[in-house]
């Protein structure tokens, strides 16, 4: 065969065997892909149709339709205290997280109460930030001044501080430790789809997670106290820098989640009570939130939108949680969260092995959303204080709970904040 035609049908090839084969990197990557799918087959964790590709939904009799023009690249809605999922597209599609990964790292970090009680201080180091990577969002910790583990977490949940997750890590035993026990609790969560590399969510190769364990994260974190205070928390006072000859000062510092404080234009969510949001460079936007409506408790995620509209997480987020209340009763789940597996007995629903896609989040720089500190604006709908926006108002919702021969149920007491009684816009 002459060397040219040789030439044209490598070449040729190649060219399409490009068009077949999606590197895991390009799946995440917009700057290289205009519409990606999941390039692998998904995950089946929580029932069969959740690990295929696209929307999943079955709507009976009176059911809404789904919302209009969603373009969340991966999303679930799914019944905070049953576990029913109402609907889903691409729930188990390995993509990036961002800070929404914070909601595991106050889980699994939160497991240890006597290691890192509330009033424990501790004095900062250099060393406790060296890792911190560019770009990120801060609360403000600074070297060589003390802080309780109280102020840390509000940074943590408020201003998605990296600063101050790196000094709790530090705390904990150091990030490789902590990477190691999040990892661990995730896996104990059946949250197969996740690899964690750093503690606070950064961008860095391998890391990935997924709508469905973003969602098992948040329904697992939500059942301690210290956590739901923290994530409904609106405004809080955060320790300044001391100067000389002056008492210590504080300053205010917001919740960077829109839904909660109606901040930046976005009408706040009737109902919102956490949990968190995210933004990197390769993750682009994402969120959980969990709300309450006449005594229906619902958690949603939201990863990645393409709309090109101001703040369109929220606003996916917000029309699905509108769904999910009207199709509540009205549609036939499409999969379960299931339970962790210390709740299994056996060979339960929920415990085949992930088999997720290779996709990845590429390296690179981010600048996490709300990436400033300093003095916060105060939201149009916030309130004042570290109390929480109405936390010691408890409202009916669920604890879940473990019974005896491994079955997952929910006692419909979850103390969610009451939202609605709101300060006036200012």
């Amino acid at each position: 065969m002459p060397a040219l035609k040789k030439t044209a049908l490598t070449v040729i090839s190649a060219a399409l065997l490009s068009t077949f084969v999606i590197s895991p990197a390009s799946a995440v990557d917009k700057d290289t892909a205009d519409d990606p799918k999941p390039t692998a087959p998904m995950s089946k964790v929580g029932g069969a149709q959740l690990g295929r590709v696209g929307t999943q939904v079955e709507l009976g009799p009176g059911a809404p339709v789904l919302p209009k023009d969603l373009t969340g690249r991966s999303w679930i809605v799914a019944d905070a205290e049953s576990g029913e999922v109402l609907a889903s597209h691409n729930s188990h599609w390995r993509l990036p997280p961002a800070s929404t990964l914070k909601m595991l790292f106050a889980d699994t970090v939160m497991d240890s109460p006597e290691l890192l009680p509330k009033t424990r201080q501790h004095k900062v180091t250099d060393e406790d930030l060296a890792d911190v990577g560019e770009g990120s969002s801060l609360v403000g910790v600074k070297e060589h001044l003390t802080y309780t583990v109280h102020d840390l977490w509000l940074g943590v949940f408020l201003r998605s501080g990296n600063d101050a997750v790196h000094v709790l890590s530090a705390m904990y035993g150091g990030v490789p430790r902590t990477v190691a026990a999040m990892q661990a609790h995730a896996e104990e969560l059946q949250a197969l789809d996740t690899n964690v590399v750093s503690p606070d969510g950064y961008d860095a190769p391998e890391q990935v997670s997924s709508a469905y364990d973003l969602t098992l994260f948040a329904r697992s974190g939500l059942q301690k106290e210290d956590f739901r205070e923290y994530c409904s928390t609106a405004t809080a006072d955060f320790p300044g820098e001391k100067k000389k000859g002056k008492k210590r000062g504080t300053f205010e510092i917001q919740n960077t989640d829109r839904l909660l404080t109606g901040a930046d234009g976005v009408e706040p969510y009737k109902g919102i009570a956490g949990v968190k949001n995210g933004y990197t460079t390769h993750a682009g936007n994402t969120f959980t939130g969990v709300a309450e409506r006449n005594g229906k408790v619902l958690l949603v995620t939201v990863m990645n939108p393409s709309s090109k509209e101001p703040h369109a997480v929220y606003k996916e987020a917000a029309s699905l949680l509108d769904w999910g209340f009207d199709a509540a009763g009205k549609v036939t789940p499409v999969g379960e969260l299931v339970p962790p597996k210390s709740a299994q007995t056996g060979t339960g629903k929920g415990t085949e092995s992930a088999n997720g896609n290779s996709a990845s989040g590429a390296s690179g720089s981010g600048s996490e959303d709300a990436g400033k500190h300093g003095p916060a604006a105060t939201g149009a709908a916030a309130t004042k204080g570290s109390s929480g926006v109405g936390i010691a108002l408890g409202i009916v919702g669920g604890v879940l709970v473990l019974l005896a021969g491994g079955v997952f149920l929910v006692n419909r007491r979850w103390p969610l904040p009451d939202l609605v009684r709101r300060l006036p816009r200012r």
